[in-house]
Parts: C-alpha cells; sequence; structure tokens
C-alpha cells in the first residue's frame, strides 16, 4: 500500500507543478514586462508543491 500511496504523491505533485508552470507561462505570454515576478512566484510555489510531494512519499512508505 506504500507503494500506490507514494506514486499518488507523486502524480499529484506533477500535475500541480504542470499546471502552476503552464499558467506562469500563459501570464508571461499576456504580460512579458512582469516575468520577473512571474518565474519567482512559480518557483517558489512549485518548490512548495514539491516538499507537499517530498512530505507524503516519506508518509506513504513509512506507514504500512
Amino acid at each position: 500500500m506504500g507503494g500506490i500511496g507514494a506514486g499518488l504523491a507523486v502524480i499529484g505533485a506533477g500535475l500541480g507543478i504542470g499546471r502552476i508552470g503552464g499558467s506562469a507561462m500563459d501570464a508571461i505570454a499576456r504580460q512579458p514586462e512582469a516575468h520577473g515576478k512571474i518565474q519567482s512566484t512559480m518557483i517558489i510555489a512549485a518548490a512548495l508543491v514539491e516538499g507537499v510531494a517530498l512530505f507524503g512519499v516519506v508518509v506513504a512508505m513509512i506507514s504500512k
């Protein structure tokens, strides 16, 4: 069961980071002058999603 939980956490993180990146690209295409601000916000959000995914993987592997 731990492998299923870890897999779901990784799939969720991949989907979340994909949506963050896609939305950031749309925003940069609409307002190129805000590129730096959008990019830094995107990186912070992606790091938070990745941290939650890592926590989910660890919890899924520990709890058998």
